[in-house]
Protein backbone atom coordinates (compact mmCIF):
# COMPACT_ATOMS: atom_id res chain seq x y z
CA UNK A 1 0.00 0.00 0.00
CA UNK A 2 1.12 3.53 -0.87
CA UNK A 3 1.67 6.31 1.35
CA UNK A 4 -1.11 8.59 1.90
CA UNK A 5 -0.56 12.57 2.89
CA UNK A 6 -3.04 14.18 4.65
CA UNK A 7 -2.92 18.21 4.47
CA UNK A 8 -4.94 20.35 7.05
CA UNK A 9 -4.42 23.90 6.30
CA UNK A 10 -5.72 27.09 7.73
CA UNK A 11 -4.86 30.45 8.99
CA UNK A 12 -3.23 30.83 12.51
CA UNK A 13 -5.99 29.95 15.31
CA UNK A 14 -8.33 28.63 12.74
CA UNK A 15 -8.02 25.01 15.19
CA UNK A 16 -6.33 22.76 12.64
CA UNK A 17 -3.37 21.95 15.44
CA UNK A 18 -6.41 21.14 17.56
CA UNK A 19 -7.86 18.81 15.16
CA UNK A 20 -4.88 17.14 13.78
CA UNK A 21 -4.43 16.18 17.29
CA UNK A 22 -7.35 14.92 17.57
CA UNK A 23 -6.95 12.61 14.44
CA UNK A 24 -3.35 11.48 15.64
CA UNK A 25 -5.12 9.88 18.68
CA UNK A 26 -7.74 8.02 16.17
CA UNK A 27 -6.61 4.51 14.55
CA UNK A 28 -5.87 5.68 11.17
CA UNK A 29 -2.46 4.68 10.66
CA UNK A 30 -0.96 8.60 10.46
CA UNK A 31 2.13 10.11 11.77
CA UNK A 32 2.23 13.93 12.07
CA UNK A 33 5.06 15.43 9.87
CA UNK A 34 7.52 17.70 11.71
CA UNK A 35 8.10 20.64 9.85
CA UNK A 36 11.64 22.33 9.48
CA UNK A 37 11.83 26.32 10.73
CA UNK A 38 14.16 29.11 11.50
CA UNK A 39 12.31 30.33 14.21
CA UNK A 40 12.80 30.40 17.84
CA UNK A 41 11.06 28.23 19.90
CA UNK A 42 7.60 28.89 21.67
CA UNK A 43 6.93 28.01 25.64
CA UNK A 44 7.22 24.52 25.97
CA UNK A 45 8.07 23.80 22.21
CA UNK A 46 10.56 20.67 22.09
CA UNK A 47 13.10 20.25 18.90
CA UNK A 48 12.20 17.02 16.71
CA UNK A 49 9.00 16.60 18.52
CA UNK A 50 6.95 20.39 17.52
CA UNK A 51 9.73 21.53 14.72
CA UNK A 52 13.53 20.82 13.67
CA UNK A 53 14.63 24.14 14.80
CA UNK A 54 17.69 24.69 12.23
CA UNK A 55 19.82 28.14 11.28
CA UNK A 56 18.73 30.12 8.77
CA UNK A 57 22.13 29.43 7.15
CA UNK A 58 21.65 25.57 7.51
CA UNK A 59 17.84 25.92 5.96
CA UNK A 60 19.42 27.62 3.25
CA UNK A 61 21.85 24.99 2.29
CA UNK A 62 18.91 22.29 2.35
CA UNK A 63 16.78 24.42 0.10
CA UNK A 64 19.88 24.57 -2.14
CA UNK A 65 20.51 20.78 -2.37
CA UNK A 66 17.02 20.27 -3.00
CA UNK A 67 16.33 18.66 0.54
CA UNK A 68 12.31 20.31 0.94
CA UNK A 69 9.59 19.02 -1.23
CA UNK A 70 8.15 22.76 -0.18
CA UNK A 71 9.22 25.54 1.36
CA UNK A 72 8.06 29.07 2.25
CA UNK A 73 9.38 32.47 3.92
CA UNK A 74 6.18 32.48 5.77
CA UNK A 75 7.24 35.91 7.92
CA UNK A 76 10.12 38.14 6.42
CA UNK A 77 13.37 36.09 7.95
CA UNK A 78 11.15 32.92 8.91
CA UNK A 79 11.29 29.89 7.02
CA UNK A 80 9.20 26.94 7.24
CA UNK A 81 9.33 23.85 4.88
CA UNK A 82 8.68 20.23 4.61
CA UNK A 83 12.08 17.64 4.43
CA UNK A 84 11.82 15.11 1.82
CA UNK A 85 13.52 12.60 4.46
CA UNK A 86 10.52 13.49 6.93
CA UNK A 87 8.14 12.18 4.49
CA UNK A 88 10.39 8.97 3.16
CA UNK A 89 10.97 8.49 7.22
CA UNK A 90 6.70 7.94 7.60
CA UNK A 91 6.31 6.16 4.56
CA UNK A 92 8.95 3.87 5.53
CA UNK A 93 6.95 2.93 8.50
CA UNK A 94 3.72 2.00 6.64
CA UNK A 95 1.86 5.11 7.59
CA UNK A 96 0.38 8.32 6.51
CA UNK A 97 1.23 11.37 6.71
CA UNK A 98 -0.21 14.36 8.18
CA UNK A 99 0.22 17.81 8.23
CA UNK A 100 -0.65 21.08 9.78
CA UNK A 101 1.21 23.41 7.16
CA UNK A 102 0.37 26.94 6.53
CA UNK A 103 -2.18 27.42 3.47
CA UNK A 104 0.89 28.26 0.38
CA UNK A 105 2.97 24.71 1.82
CA UNK A 106 -0.15 22.96 1.78
CA UNK A 107 -0.69 24.46 -1.88
CA UNK A 108 2.50 23.38 -2.93
CA UNK A 109 1.94 19.59 -1.29
CA UNK A 110 -1.25 18.51 -3.13
CA UNK A 111 0.26 19.91 -6.49
CA UNK A 112 3.12 18.26 -6.10
CA UNK A 113 1.10 15.05 -4.90
CA UNK A 114 -2.16 14.89 -6.85
CA UNK A 115 -5.04 12.42 -5.99
CA UNK A 116 -2.25 10.86 -3.22
CA UNK A 117 -2.99 13.89 -1.18
CA UNK A 118 -6.35 15.18 0.88
CA UNK A 119 -5.97 19.19 1.20
CA UNK A 120 -8.37 20.12 4.06
CA UNK A 121 -8.90 23.66 4.69
CA UNK A 122 -9.94 24.80 8.20
CA UNK A 123 -12.34 27.73 8.33
CA UNK A 124 -12.60 29.72 11.35
CA UNK A 125 -16.21 31.00 11.85
CA UNK A 126 -15.32 34.55 10.93
CA UNK A 127 -12.14 36.74 11.12
CA UNK A 128 -13.71 38.60 14.50
CA UNK A 129 -13.39 34.88 16.08
CA UNK A 130 -9.81 34.17 14.35
CA UNK A 131 -8.54 37.56 15.89
CA UNK A 132 -10.33 36.71 19.40
CA UNK A 133 -8.38 32.95 19.64
CA UNK A 134 -5.43 34.73 18.16
CA UNK A 135 -5.34 37.60 20.71
CA UNK A 136 -6.22 34.85 23.39
CA UNK A 137 -3.40 32.72 23.36
CA UNK A 138 -1.28 35.46 24.83
CA UNK A 139 2.11 34.49 22.94
CA UNK A 140 2.38 37.48 20.39
CA UNK A 141 3.26 40.91 20.37
CA UNK A 142 1.28 43.52 18.58
CA UNK A 143 3.08 43.87 15.77
CA UNK A 144 2.97 40.08 15.68
CA UNK A 145 -1.05 40.01 15.98
CA UNK A 146 -1.10 42.47 13.33
CA UNK A 147 1.17 40.53 10.94
CA UNK A 148 -0.98 36.99 11.60
CA UNK A 149 -4.18 39.01 11.37
CA UNK A 150 -3.49 40.23 7.47
CA UNK A 151 -1.82 36.96 6.84
CA UNK A 152 -5.33 35.30 7.54
CA UNK A 153 -7.47 37.49 5.57
CA UNK A 154 -5.31 36.72 2.77
CA UNK A 155 -5.20 32.74 3.62
CA UNK A 156 -8.93 32.91 3.38
CA UNK A 157 -9.15 33.45 0.16
CA UNK A 158 -7.39 30.53 -1.04
CA UNK A 159 -9.77 28.47 0.83
CA UNK A 160 -11.46 26.50 -2.74
CA UNK A 161 -8.62 25.68 -4.25
CA UNK A 162 -8.62 23.02 -1.37
CA UNK A 163 -9.97 19.18 -2.04
CA UNK A 164 -12.37 20.04 1.49
CA UNK A 165 -13.27 23.22 3.49
CA UNK A 166 -14.10 21.96 7.20
CA UNK A 167 -15.89 24.66 8.47
CA UNK A 168 -14.39 25.08 12.02
CA UNK A 169 -17.95 26.56 13.98
CA UNK A 170 -17.69 23.96 16.26
CA UNK A 171 -14.81 22.16 17.51
CA UNK A 172 -16.30 19.01 18.62
CA UNK A 173 -18.11 18.67 15.62
CA UNK A 174 -15.05 19.77 12.78
CA UNK A 175 -13.22 16.86 14.60
CA UNK A 176 -16.13 14.28 13.80
CA UNK A 177 -16.12 15.14 10.36
CA UNK A 178 -12.31 15.44 9.56
CA UNK A 179 -12.19 11.83 11.23
CA UNK A 180 -14.69 10.95 8.84
CA UNK A 181 -12.95 12.57 5.79
CA UNK A 182 -9.89 11.42 7.08
CA UNK A 183 -10.90 7.81 6.99
CA UNK A 184 -12.90 7.39 3.93
CA UNK A 185 -9.31 8.57 2.29
CA UNK A 186 -6.35 6.24 3.78
CA UNK A 187 -9.04 3.70 3.38
CA UNK A 188 -9.65 4.60 -0.57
Amino acid sequence: MAGKLIIFSAPSGAGKTTIVQHLLKQELNLEFSISATTRERRGEEVDKKDYYFISKEDFLHKIAHKEFVEFEEVYTGTFYGTLRSEIERIWDEGKHVIFDIDVEGGLHLKKKYGSQALAIFVQPPSLEVLKERLTGRGTDSEEKLAERFAKAEKELQYADRFDVILKNYDLSTACDEAEKLVGNFVNS
